[in-house]
Formats: structure tokens, C-alpha cells, sequence
């Protein structure tokens, strides 16, 4: 398993102002073959019911672990909240809706992109779908929901390290009217 490196580039309390600037960022990178994951904590059974509309077949586990109840052992996910929900390879038609359906509960919405493009005015190179993501986390300061707030946050992922990364960083947080502020969390892959 590798890492890369998330830079904020946007943290606002409007969450339609943070969907603009995923939108923005989606349209520069190269979303071919592009995915989206969810993860999320959910605590209310009306979220619950609304995000398993918008995701069926959701893999989750009880907040204390999966031995306390899971998807995988068939359980209903409404005994067991607060449940963690994870799930994987949605397209990305499905992260708008996980949005709306989560009210107050904190989530991290990462979409697997192709590529960020060469921006040969910038001086950036290509870079492929191995450090090539976006992530929103949305009621949390980060990626983690360890730190619920009512900001949103809009983190572009890159190898980290070098001039150039930080370049892409700085430009990418231009297209969207936000300024990296140093602010990087190491994100599993």
C-alpha cells in the first residue's frame, strides 16, 4: 500500500461552493475511467436510509468493529449505528447524491482519477492515476472524519515532495479560488 499526499486547497462552511470546485477540478483531470469511493460514519437512521438508496449493496460495520455487526454478515445496518461505511468503484454519477444524502454526518467522497494533466503553461508534467485524486470531505477537517466541523474540504492528492508537486498544488487551488495554506495529510491508497 502507498500514500500520497493530500493538500487542502479549499475548506468553506457552503457546501455548493466546494461541489463547484470539485466540478472545476473534474473538468481539468482526465476522468476516463474514473471512480469514486465513500467513507463515511453515519448515525442517524435517516441518513442511513437515504445513502443506501444512493449506494445499494453498501459495505459497512458496527462503529465498534465488525464483530458488533456488518454487511458482511448480512446484518441490517439501523441496529447497529452509528455504523462506518466504506464502498468502493462507484461511478462517479453516485458522489453528488452521497452528498445530499448525508445531512450533518461527516464523510470523505475520493474520486480515483486517470490523470492530472500536463499544463504546459504551468511547467507541469502529466501525472498518472497513481497519485492522480481528489477528495471532499464534507462535515470534517479531514480525511479521517476524526475532525468534525461544519467546513467542507476540497484536497487535491499528488506524489508530495518536490518543487513541481508543489506547483501543481498552488495551480490547481487557483482554479478553484482557494490558496494551499501548507496544510497535507499522508492519504492511503
Amino acid at each position: 500500500m502507498s500514500n500520497s499526499a493530500a493538500s487542502a486547497v479549499l475548506t468553506t462552511a457552503s457546501l455548493p461552493e466546494a461541489i463547484r470546485a470539485v466540478r472545476t477540478l473534474l473538468d481539468i483531470a482526465d476522468t476516463d475511467r474514473a471512480e469514486v469511493d465513500f467513507e463515511a460514519v453515519i448515525r442517524s437512521p435517516d441518513v442511513l436510509a437515504r445513502v443506501c438508496a444512493v449506494l445499494p449493496g453498501l459495505e459497512w460495520w458496527a462503529a465498534e468493529g465488525k464483530e458488533h455487526g456488518s454487511s458482511e454478515a448480512g446484518d441490517d445496518p439501523a441496529d447497529f449505528l452509528p455504523v462506518q461505511v466504506f464502498d468502493w468503484c462507484r461511478p462517479l454519477d453516485r458522489a453528488e447524491p452521497f452528498i445530499a444524502a448525508l445531512g450533518p454526518d461527516a464523510a470523505a467522497v475520493r474520486w480515483d482519477l486517470d490523470a492530472w494533466p500536463d499544463v504546459p503553461e504551468a511547467g507541469l508534467e502529466h501525472i498518472s492515476q497513481k497519485y492522480a485524486y481528489l477528495t471532499l470531505t464534507v462535515n470534517s477537517r479531514d480525511l479521517y472524519q476524526e475532525e468534525l466541523s461544519r467546513d467542507h474540504t476540497v484536497y487535491v492528492h499528488t506524489r508530495g515532495g518536490d518543487d513541481e508537486q508543489l506547483a501543481r498544488v498552488h495551480w490547481l487551488a487557483a482554479q478553484v479560488g482557494g490558496e494551499f495554506t501548507g496544510r497535507v495529510e499522508s492519504a492511503r491508497l
